[in-house]
């Protein structure tokens, strides 16, 4: 059998175990069974993220169709309208692309490291395993998303009993949500990580993730996304937020030096050590869409962390007037700054007492 033959039968056993049957649907037949029009079909498959072929090409499956009949009918029923379709689509596309490929990556190194393979043989071996692992990978899925509605509303119920947010319908112009915000950004990303291989720079990046993430989970914070160097939080009241803010600041307070570590001949141990980080917490109202927040505590938030020194905590004055009288906390007025974009602030550091 030749290399091409080979591939192909390959390629039908993955769409076989992966779609759920073959090719054997266009674009047009598409929205020919789900009574949509061909524009907003074409839309939907491009909002996933996914290539969008001619009208009459064929490529999908009878899954495929499947998916679309179900968006069909939300729209006849009117349970959505066209814009959120179109949002929540995106929002699906976008996750499940950088999922797979998380996924997909993680598998591909581990199969280079448990069975010695060089990285084009460990990603033959992925596609080998992918039928075999997809469907445990699915199941693992929908119940993190389950656990996550769950999650999401729980906190609702937990706010709406306590009489909602005081003061979010007072203003309309207001953002509607009070949260603590945050950012964690590692000191020194470029220089720690400068010369480090695909797998101890593997390693130095997802320690960080990994331990900030655990960190803001264990103490009532929700990651809101991680951006290489550093990371943005969430926390439903403003004690809470100072208290993410200090134990990232501590956590992450190991000095890693990546040249001192690679000197010694222990680079792949040092790369999974802990790094410095300057964290800024606010309290203030927000937008939360698309996965991300949005409003000017944000702002301010990043930008104290441009003026943190390594392994601390800085707040606005607002924010520290709200933890005077939180036990456990020592506050200390700064000289005022100048910050970026916002203009003169006197910052204050949050210190444990």
């Amino acid at each position: 059998m030749t290399d091409d033959v080979q591939d192909g039968v390959q390629a039908a056993a993955l769409d076989a175990a992966l779609l759920g049957g073959p090719r054997a649907l266009s674009l047009r037949d598409l929205a020919d069974r789900s009574g949509l029009d061909l524009d907003l079909v074409r839309l939907y498959w491009r909002t996933l993220g996914l290539p969008h072929p001619d009208a009459d090409d064929v490529a999908f499956t009878g899954r495929d169709a499947e998916a679309v009949e179900r968006v069909a009918a939300l729209l006849r029923e009117d349970q959505v309208g066209r814009r959120t379709m179109i949002s929540l689509t995106r929002a699906l596309g976008h996750t499940s692309d950088r999922l797979a490929l998380w996924q997909v990556e993680a598998l591909v190194e581990d199969m280079a490291t448990r069975r010695d393979l060089d990285d084009p043989a460990a990603r033959r071996a992925v596609l080998d395993e992918l039928p075999r692992l997809a469907p445990v990978l699915e199941a693992q899925l929908l119940h993190a998303y389950r656990r996550h509605l769950a999650s999401i509303a729980a906190r609702y119920a937990v706010e709406f009993a306590a009489g909602g947010d005081a003061g979010a319908g007072t203003d309309p112009a207001a953002l509607p949500l009070a949260r603590a915000v945050g950012f964690a950004d590692m000191v020194s990303f470029t220089r720690r990580t400068a010369g480090l291989g695909s797998t101890d720079l593997s390693d130095f990046v997802q320690r960080f993730e990994t331990a900030a993430r655990d960190v803001v989970t264990q103490c009532g914070g929700r990651v809101v996304k991680t951006i290489g160097d550093a990371v943005l939080f969430v926390a439903d009241d403003v004690r809470t937020g100072a208290k993410v803010a200090l134990e990232l600041a501590r956590v992450l307070g190991g000095d890693l030096d990546v040249e001192r570590e690679r000197a010694a001949g222990g680079i792949a141990e040092g790369a999974r050590g802990v790094t410095p980080v300057r964290v800024g917490v606010v309290w203030g109202r927000v937008l939360s869409r698309f996965g991300d927040v949005f409003g000017p505590s944000v702002n301010v938030a990043a930008r104290l962390t441009d003026i943190a020194d390594p392994s601390t905590v800085l707040t606005d004055p607002a924010t520290a007037r709200l933890l005077l009288d939180a036990p456990g906390l020592l506050l200390e007025p700064l000289p005022e700054r100048e910050l970026e974009g916002i203009g003169a602030l006197a910052p204050v550091r949050i210190r444990r007492a």
